[in-house]
């Protein structure tokens, strides 16, 4: 399969949805020159994640040094100077009860941890908002199905956002493209993040996520909600999160899918309830008349 036509994406440089709920939003979720580390955690999800990925940390460190320090007490022990007759023998059961004793007990301990974090993500709860998302080559389709609209989002430079009289130009960061992202509410340190229409949702609520593809697999990543889920043509997985600080989040497609996957970007927009219900009356009148895209089959 393969997309013959999608009328909704003539409206995408059109719409100015993207700049309401955005008022007074802090870009939160986005890397930063020169910084290590993870982005902000923005969920409890998120924030198991990192505590998780800290304690390994000190573990495999742990396990590095104390490596490293038998290697260096073996150099200097056993070599030829300091040890000019070696023993001769081909076991030693302590030692090797030790050695597999040792990393079960480090592997027990370590799942102990991290499975929590697993089923926490897997257990998918009541969506208090449910949206269903596809991902396209090069683009992300998005459905609130509990209110029957839908749009497309595209990152701003892709072609379908792109208005050549005003002299903008595909994927470049000109004076046209920087004018283009500060109408839109973004700034400049943001192209290739940054889409024309953004993915809105209330603060401190469960929001259940469909994730499919129409074409080639896709996975719709957002760092600081520590989610990643792979959407597979023909198959429909889940994914939850509960952001618990408004502001802008983005994350990106993170399965190689074709010759444009780095730019296809994801942008959200944590708001508050009020303003979230705002955006969706907004939302209704815009997308609800929209043309319906569809698919036609490929030779």
């Amino acid at each position: 399969m393969k997309n013959a036509l999608t009328l909704s994406g003539l409206f995408a440089g059109l719409s100015s949805l993207p700049a309401i709920a955005q008022e007074g939003l802090e870009t939160i979720g986005k890397p930063h020159d020169g910084l290590l580390g993870f982005q902000p955690p923005a969920t409890e999800l998120a924030r198991k994640l990192q505590q998780l990925d800290n304690m390994l940390l000190v573990i495999i460190t742990i396990i590095c040094v104390f490596v490293a320090a038998l290697l260096a007490y073996a150099i200097v022990r056993f070599n030829r100077r300091a040890n000019p007759t070696p023993s001769k023998f081909s076991h030693y059961t302590p030692i090797e009860i030790a050695w597999t004793i040792i990393p079960i007990l480090v592997l027990v301990f370590i799942g102990s941890f991290s499975l929590p974090e697993l089923f926490r993500q897997q257990v998918i709860p009541e969506g208090e908002v449910n949206i269903k998302v596809t991902g396209y080559q090069w683009y992300w389709g998005y459905e609130y199905t509990d209110h029957d609209f839908a749009f497309d989002s595209y990152m701003l430079g892709n072609p379908a956002t792109v208005d050549t009289d005003k002299g903008e130009t595909p994927y470049i960061l000109d004076d046209a493209m920087r004018a283009k992202l500060v109408n839109a509410g973004y700034n400049e340190d943001e192209f290739l993040l940054a889409t024309d229409t953004a993915v809105v949702v209330p603060v401190n609520k469960v929001v259940v996520m469909q994730v499919t593809a129409a074409d080639v697999i896709h996975s719709w990543a957002m760092p600081a909600f520590g989610v990643k889920q792979d959407g597979v043509p023909g198959r429909l997985a889940e994914l939850w999160f509960k952001a618990e600080k408004e502001g802008i989040y983005f994350g990106q497609c993170s399965e190689l899918c074709g010759k444009d996957h780095a730019y296809m970007p994801i942008t959200i927009k944590v708001v508050s309830e009020e303003a979230y219900e705002a955006w969706l009356e907004e939302a209704k009148a815009e997308y609800a008349s929209l043309p319906t895209p569809f698919q036609v089959a490929a030779n």
